[in-house]
């Protein structure tokens, strides 16, 4: 924002130090003009001689004189260097307001001292460069990793059409076959970056979703993919309701019990799907079987494109994106997503998101 040219704040609050001081000084001087003028008789002996009033009216027009004048001059002097020692946090966190403009989010202000309100204004700025900080790193890491996912399927899609050029084949089925599913993979990937970044905008009308409702839809729609991988599905638990998109609700639901499918003991594994009410929230839990995992790989799991070395070599990869869509639902929903490993083996997934009365919608 443009603005016109003004007085600077240490100015400002010099001119007030010593407007004050200065009126404080004639209100001082006018209450003894007022003594001498109504209270002292006209003629007063004192030891060692006469006091004339009249003599202390005419000399004290040139003494009030001095003494204004120097107090207008410690006012402004005075004033100056305390209004500047006053000012330095404020100029402290000014440059840094000024670093972070170019781009620079590492610097921090550490202001020294007691709890004050400048302090207080610098500990809340640090607050918000750090977490801005670790939000642009996150940022680049996805458009970095986003970019390297986008690029291999028309990397892959370049070579099947340069191979198939320089030596045509007879039968051009199995190239269209993996061309085909070479352009699916792209398009789920593209379709999932929408979803996260419309999820991520909060550009949704809210209303009362049942929880319990939603993971009993999103286990019946995964049933089949549970029994050709010989997983059973258990659901179970309370009525959870709760304002939010159901569509949006519905995904994160079934990102969550798809990776609880996939990722889990082949022929024989189970997937636990429930749901519970906690004061002032609702609470939906994803518990699978597999193997032994160590609880920080685990609460890395919902970072964009974090993939578990099963992941990579399962004929369900997926994208990269489940979980990363399931943390960005939550967060959309003001809730929390907590990812741990069991002690048997396995995950245990638990969104929780802000309860509401049933019929509340808004």
């Amino acid at each position: 924002m443009d603005r016109a040219p003004g007085l600077s704040v240490r100015l400002k609050l010099t001119l007030s130090y010593a407007g004050f001081l200065m009126l404080a000084g004639v209100l001082l001087l006018a209450a003894m003009w007022l003594y001498l003028v109504n209270s002292l008789p006209d003629v007063t002996i004192i030891i060692g001689g006469v006091l004339d009033r009249s003599a202390l009216v005419r000399g004290f027009a040139p003494l009030a004189t001095a003494v204004m004048a120097f107090l207008l001059v410690f006012g402004l002097t005075g004033g100056w260097f305390l209004a500047g020692r006053m000012l330095t946090p404020l100029t402290r966190i000014t440059d840094a307001t000024r670093r972070a403009t170019n781009g620079s989010l590492s610097h921090r202000i550490r202001l020294p001292g007691r709890k004050d309100e400048f302090r207080e204004l610098a500990d809340a700025f640090d607050a918000m460069l750090a977490r801005l900080e670790s939000h642009v790193a996150e940022q680049r890491r996805f458009a970095a990793n986003a970019s390297h996912e986008l690029r291999t399927p028309l990397a892959i899609s370049k070579t099947l059409l340069d191979v198939a050029r320089a030596d045509p084949p007879q039968d051009t089925g199995p190239l269209l076959d993996r061309l085909y599913a070479v352009n699916t993979r792209a398009i789920d990937l593209t379709e999932a970056l929408l979803l996260l970044s419309r999820a991520g905008q909060r550009s949704f009308t809210r209303v009362t979703v049942d929880l319990s409702l939603l993971a009993e839809e999103a286990a019946e729609t995964l049933l089949p993919l549970a029994e050709k991988r010989g997983v059973t599905i258990e659901t179970s638990g309370d009525i959870t309701p709760t304002l939010g998109s159901p569509a949006l609700l519905l995904q994160l639901t079934t990102n969550l019990v798809h990776n609880a499918i996939v990722h889990n003991l082949p022929g024989q594994g189970t997937v636990w799907v429930t749901t519970a009410v906690r004061p002032g929230t609702v609470v939906l839990t994803v518990e699978n079987t597999g193997e032994q995992l160590a609880p920080q790989p685990v609460s890395t799991l919902a970072e964009p494109f974090r993939r578990g070395t099963e992941r990579l070599h399962s004929d369900h990869a997926g994208v990269g994106l489940g979980l990363a869509i399931v943390k960005t639902i939550t967060d959309a929903h003001d809730g929390t997503l907590t990812l741990t490993p069991r002690s048997a083996g396995g995950t245990r997934v638990t969104v929780e998101l802000p309860a509401t009365a049933p019929h509340a919608d808004r």
